[in-house]
């Protein structure tokens, strides 16, 4: 007989926020979803979903007292100690009210006031009538909590309480429960995995004073160092001139110009088993930096002139053993066109392509969308979302090759 899988979720503990949405019910078939793979439940009601559901159905399901009311004796600073035991929060569902107290910092109640001392994962599943779900307001504040980290799993579209059709139909529990164990059960997981990411811009030196430079914020390399670090990775970070902080427990290694990060890099692949290249390294730089600065009405202006930077992405390739090497490609036209022949030129097992003239989205957003190109040409196109969940998405599709080349046996790069 074969044995039963073991639950994903044994000794995880939740809580579960439920507000007053009709689809209130739905939240006591999520949690008995999540106490079959082994969750620990704590589950917080607002008033309103008192009103459409009673606290006794969740207690029994839980089998735990459920809470209500923020200034309760008995339940003295659970919006302290249920945040902080918490593996994750998950609010399912939320009302367009909830979505706008959580996106402002708005705290009346224990649910609202547990989100503002938060800090694990936080995934909310929206349900709502009509058109609510996309009005501007109620976009605006999904976007907000969208680049806070938050993870929303979209509601569906079909028949609503009013008889409308439309998106607002809270998602299925199994697709609510997928969202927490992609969370949650992907954490660690690259524990044996030795990530050199870089990250930002190079600066190129006209003189003392001046520098030629590009637009990128490093905003999605330091997204993925956090990523391997929170998923159990040693992490390396070769970052180019920034405002942003250094992850916790990241090792990171500054530098300023091409030559600079190139040295920084090559000295690292061999410890590396995953070389993530999302830096923008510069393309060009001054041949004969001036050794003073230059006066605005110096000839030199006239006569500057520049050479090609080395190419760094290629040369990780030429050097690596069995490395994982991931590339980037940033476009504002013919996007797949052009990554694909990089993914083929520089001999990539992966390549992140995004457009990044499009609205929302590029250098300096805390947004972006990407197509991922594997070396097998599999893509998988991803819409807009924060950087730091398409970090996962990044990490998801190299755990896949590294996976696939497990079983396939080795192969030459």
């Amino acid at each position: 007989m074969q044995a039963e899988p073991a639950p994903k979720l044994l000794g995880k503990r939740i809580v579960l926020g439920v507000t007053g949405s009709i689809a209130a019910y739905k939240a006591a078939g999520l949690l008995r979803l999540l106490v079959r793979e082994g969750a620990q439940v704590n589950v917080v009601l607002t008033d309103a979903a008192t009103r459409f559901i009673a606290p006794l159905t969740f207690e029994v399901l839980s089998g735990r007292p459920v809470a209500t009311d923020l200034f309760a004796s008995h339940q003295e600073m659970l919006h302290l100690s249920l945040p902080e035991q918490a593996d994750a929060v998950v609010v399912a569902p939320a009302t367009a009210h909830f979505l706008a107290k959580a996106a402002l910092g708005l705290a009346d109640d224990l649910l609202s006031t547990m989100l503002l001392t938060t800090r694990c994962p936080l995934i909310i599943a929206p349900a709502m009538d009509g058109d609510m779900w996309a009005h501007p307001t109620v976009v605006s504040h999904v976007v907000q909590l969208r680049q806070r980290g938050a993870l929303i799993v979209e509601p569906e579209e079909g028949p609503l309480a009013s008889g409308r059709i439309g998106q607002g139909r809270l998602a299925q529990e199994t697709t609510i429960l997928a969202a927490i164990e992609a969370q949650l059960c992907r954490r660690g997981d690259w524990a044996d995995e030795r990530v050199l990411v870089s990250a930002g811009p190079t600066q190129e030196p006209i003189d003392p004073v001046r520098f030629i430079s590009n637009r990128s914020s490093g905003k999605m390399g330091y997204a993925i160092a956090e990523a391997a670090r929170e998923r159990g990775a040693a992490v390396t970070l070769v970052t180019g001139p920034t405002w942003l902080p250094i992850p916790s427990g990241v090792d990171a290694v500054a530098v300023t110009t091409a030559e600079e990060m190139e040295k920084a890099l090559l000295m690292r692949l061999p410890w590396a088993t995953v070389v993530v290249m999302a830096a923008a390294v510069a393309d060009f730089r001054p041949k004969h930096p001036a050794v003073h600065k230059l006066k605005k009405k110096s000839q030199a202006w006239k006569f500057l002139e520049f050479e090609p930077t080395r190419d760094i992405l290629h040369l990780l390739s030429e050097h690596r053993t069995s490395q994982i090497l991931v590339g980037f490609s940033a476009e504002t036209r013919d996007l797949g066109a052009h990554a694909k022949e990089k993914l083929i030129r520089k001999r990539l097992d992966l390549i992140v392509a995004n457009d990044v003239s499009a609205e929302g989205a590029g250098f300096g957003s805390d947004m972006n969308a990407a197509t991922l190109i594997d070396r097998d040409h599999r893509e998988i196109r991803l819409p807009l979302m924060p950087k730091r969940e398409l970090a996962h998405h990044i990490l998801d599709a190299i755990q896949r090759l590294r996976s696939h080349a497990r079983q396939s046996g080795p192969q030459a790069n």
